[in-house]
């Protein structure tokens, strides 16, 4: 086999060790809902805060401000409609278009995990400074701006 001429150090870059922590984290809290009885997947809690954060934004807003390509997102509210955490009337002034609300059960979940998301960051940035997590910020929006600016050169 030929030798690779620029091989990658992938133990000195932040992909893999982003792509590790984010896991981990997930993994957690999924573990956390289980085991305190809660019906509830992180992507669901994100859906629930972004509308806790403001009731009743359309299907596109709310795509954008998670990340998630139209179509999975269809699906993910589907299963949050069958589980009563949401629900979605089509727009006033433009039927094609969904307005997202949260139910009083979808409140209710919301109200539920804060403490249990609370407790978990709170052992998450055990031991870390102060400086530290700034630092750690500053440098997670500095990787999100480059891929932001290399996504848009493509």
């Amino acid at each position: 086999m030929k030798k690779e001429e620029n091989p990658i150090d992938f133990e000195s870059s932040l992909g893999p060790w982003l792509g590790k922590t984010v896991k981990m984290v997930e993994y957690h809290m999924q573990e956390l809902f289980k085991k305190n009885g809660l019906d509830l997947t992180k992507e669901q809690m994100v859906v629930l805060k972004k509308l806790h954060e403001k009731n009743g934004m359309s299907q596109n807003e709310l795509a954008r401000l998670t990340f998630r390509d139209k179509s999975s997102l269809a699906r993910l509210l589907s299963k949050m409609e069958k589980k009563m955490y949401i629900f979605r009337t089509p727009d006033e002034t433009d039927k094609r278009v969904n307005q997202v609300f949260l139910t009083p059960k979808g409140i209710e979940m919301m109200q539920r995990a804060r403490p249990i998301i609370k407790n978990m960051i709170q052992n998450m940035e055990q031991g870390v400074s102060l400086s530290e997590k700034q630092l750690i910020i500053q440098t997670l929006k500095k990787v999100q701006h480059n891929i932001n600016s290399s996504i848009e050169s493509l």
